[in-house]
């Protein structure tokens, strides 16, 4: 059957890619089948449920190379789960007692969509598989290709997601300017939180890319500016065990011989611990729609500055968080090229009629290929054994202990 309308959707949290990969799809479908209609539903599933969409006209095709020199989402992003019925209800979005899957779907089939083109994390595309399913079973076919976005780099099998080294090259920007406060204070403590609610990817990788930068800078320690004081003294990822009063000791002797002590922590780090004391002091602890912990909310950063900084002896705290200046960036070269690459390729399986989520799959050599959606899962754990994260850990002196994982 012909392919004759598109719909676009960008879904879940932000990530260096979504308006590159607006912009790749556009430009492919023109490439190759400029008589396919598209569509673009607004907020992603918000979008979907209410009607709110924009058609690709003429002029957003002419000017779709345009997308790529920009971050955030054209066409917006929401958090919406389709099989969380109360929050649908409340937020008005589907009536008391309707399914919200057949409304999605009926949606689509209003809007004569053939295939959907979803870019976002485990749970978008996987709720986009679901939509499929269920039309197929009433008798309308639709094919889902999605396109892997999270600045996590924690979707499996998908070697690495859209949006994640951009992520990294921000957060160490970032970074930059943060650690430069270092002097602001006798015995300055900063903590720099990093995205990744259950993987340390980023963090590592940021880490990775801020300890570069220095190998480029030239320093004049005879004055105070010293590689030393502007490092990275500890790494704290979801991954790793952390020894508080073991870590307290070790970071208390760096502050006494620098004067400062630089910390890059993962958000997800030590949450278990932080979510445990909370409840135990009869807190309730607010989860959003897909029952995650809020992180902002209950803020690791400040946990893990409040418990160091007087194990250390800090006189000064600060608490940056790089999160939102980095996954609304526009996607670096290297990004630029992945998500061409996956733009392309998700296209041709559109055409052919090819549903799964574009990615390179690590189960399987690495092959850019569509991965079908039962095998996609969230959650995948960032590997603390690979050799450049040991050697980083190594030369800030801190213990490389991996956390048991269930």
């Amino acid at each position: 059957m012909p392919v004759r309308r598109v719909a676009l959707l960008t879904a879940g949290g932000f990530a260096p890619c979504l308006s590159s990969a607006v912009g790749g799809l556009i430009e492919r479908y023109t490439q190759l089948a400029p008589e396919v209609e598209i569509i673009a539903y607004q907020h992603g599933y918000h979008g979907l449920l209410t009607g709110n969409k924009i058609v690709v006209d003429d002029e957003i095709r002419a000017n779709a190379h345009v997308l790529h020199r920009f971050g955030g989402s054209p066409i917006g992003n929401s958090r919406v789960k389709l099989t969380n019925m109360a929050d649908l209800v409340e937020r008005g979005l589907v009536p008391e007692g309707a399914d919200p899957l057949k409304v999605a779907a009926d949606r689509l089939v209003a809007d004569g969509v053939d295939v959907l083109h979803t870019i976002g994390g485990d749970d978008t595309n996987i709720t986009a598989a679901d939509l499929a399913g269920y039309l197929e079973s009433n008798g309308y076919h639709l094919t889902v290709v999605g396109l892997p976005k999270t600045v996590d780099n924690d979707i499996v099998p998908i070697r690495q997601s859209l949006g994640a080294w951009t992520a990294a090259e921000q957060a160490a920007r970032f970074a930059q300017n943060i650690i430069g406060e270092h002097r602001s204070n006798p015995r300055m403590l900063i903590v720099h939180e990093v995205m990744g609610r259950h993987c340390g990817w980023l963090t590592a990788a940021a880490a990775a890319d801020y300890r570069a930068w220095l190998d480029t800078q030239e320093w004049n320690p005879g004055i105070g500016l010293s590689r030393e004081r502007w490092d990275i003294h500890a790494v704290f990822l979801p991954e790793l065990a952390i020894d508080l009063e073991g870590e307290a000791v070790r970071l208390r002797g760096v502050m006494d011989e620098l004067g400062n002590v630089n910390v890059f922590l993962s958000e997800g780090a030590g949450i278990a611990e932080i979510v445990a004391q909370l409840e135990a002091s009869g807190q309730e602890v607010p989860r959003d729609p897909f029952g995650h912990v809020k992180l902002d909310v209950i803020n690791p950063g400040q946990w893990f500055a409040k418990q160091f900084a007087g194990l250390i002896g800090a006189e000064k705290v600060m608490v940056q968080k790089s999160g939102y200046f980095s996954r609304s960036a526009a996607a670096n070269a290297r990004d630029l090229e992945l998500i061409k690459s996956m733009t392309d390729l998700a296209v041709d399986c559109a055409l052919r009629g090819e549903a799964g989520v574009i990615g390179n799959d690590e189960e399987n050599g690495d092959v850019l290929t569509a991965i079908a959606f039962p095998r996609i899962v969230g959650g995948k754990h960032f590997d603390v054994t690979v050799p450049w994260f040991g050697e980083l850990l190594a030369s800030i002196g801190q213990p490389l202990v991996p956390a048991a994982h269930g």
